[in-house]
């Protein structure tokens, strides 16, 4: 069965500049994957000092995060990220399974929405472990409740369990729900209304005509529900009423130690 994105994510951008400082800013207001994500990593990067690793940094939205008085940063991706609407000439090109630098080279590592779109996790995964320092730390960002995007190079949804395992070598591993799943009800919720938007802009026959009419009319009748829905969105993330079990997505952070037993060799 052939499946289609009714539209992309939009590109993940720094907010550099006014206007990518507005887009960023104002995304975080209705994109609940985003918010909870900014919200882990502004905790904690701008704590990391010494050679920050981006693994997968697509346009390194994250990147103004990090103490440029303490820390320096280098992002990776694949070649080929242009797949995932990324335009970044400051990347530094990997094949995506053997990462460029020598053993125990790098502070820390941040890989965000990445493991997702990796055919074989287990390889890169030990590809940190490898070029991490002893005492170095790693965040990592995971999707769960999330719909099919980037298609056809999304491949997994990982439990806790799962993630326990995968990062098995690490001597520390701490695992944080992002949202509960009422903004995961919200973030679909906000996926339907881009679709009607998205849908209302293709017009190619009469018949499409109609639907894009059809699916005007519901946006704005839609409006102010979503409205209420997004504030909802909003204080869960304020009181946590929901339940942890399905969330947005999780948040694992790892730390490597001298006098742990290595797993990956």
């Amino acid at each position: 069965m052939e499946v289609t994105e009714t539209f992309r994510p939009l590109r993940h951008q720094p907010p550099i500049g006014i206007i990518n400082t507005l887009k960023f800013y104002c995304r975080l207001s209705v994109d609940f994957q985003m918010r909870t994500i900014y919200t882990h990593l502004k905790k904690i990067i701008p704590q990391f000092k010494g050679k920050i690793l981006d693994v997968g940094c697509g346009n390194s939205p994250f990147r103004f995060l990090v103490d440029n008085t303490q820390a320096s940063y280098t992002g990776i991706d694949i070649t080929s990220a242009d797949n995932f609407d990324c335009h970044n000439p400051d990347i530094m090109p990997f094949d995506g399974e053997n990462i460029p630098f020598p053993d125990e080279s790098i502070d820390h590592i941040i890989s965000t929405e990445v493991l997702e779109h990796i055919e074989n996790p287990q390889q890169i995964i030990a590809e940190m472990y490898r070029v991490l320092k002893n005492g170095g730390n790693a965040v990592i960002t995971i999707p769960w409740s999330a719909r099919v995007h980037y298609i056809p190079y999304d491949y997994c949804r990982y439990t806790p369990f799962k993630l326990n395992r995968l990062f098995a070598a690490f001597s520390k591993i701490t695992i944080l729900n992002r949202g509960t799943d009422i903004n995961s009800i919200v973030a679909k919720i906000i996926v339907v209304f881009m679709g009607l938007i998205s849908n209302s802009l293709k017009i190619k026959s009469v018949t499409s005509l109609v639907y894009s009419l059809c699916s005007i009319i519901l946006v704005v009748i839609l409006f102010p529900i979503l409205l209420i829905f997004i504030a909802i969105g909003h204080l869960e993330l304020l009181f946590k009423f929901g339940s942890i079990n399905d969330p947005l997505g999780y948040t694992v952070i790892l730390q490597k130690m001298k006098n742990h037993d290595k797993h990956y060799r």
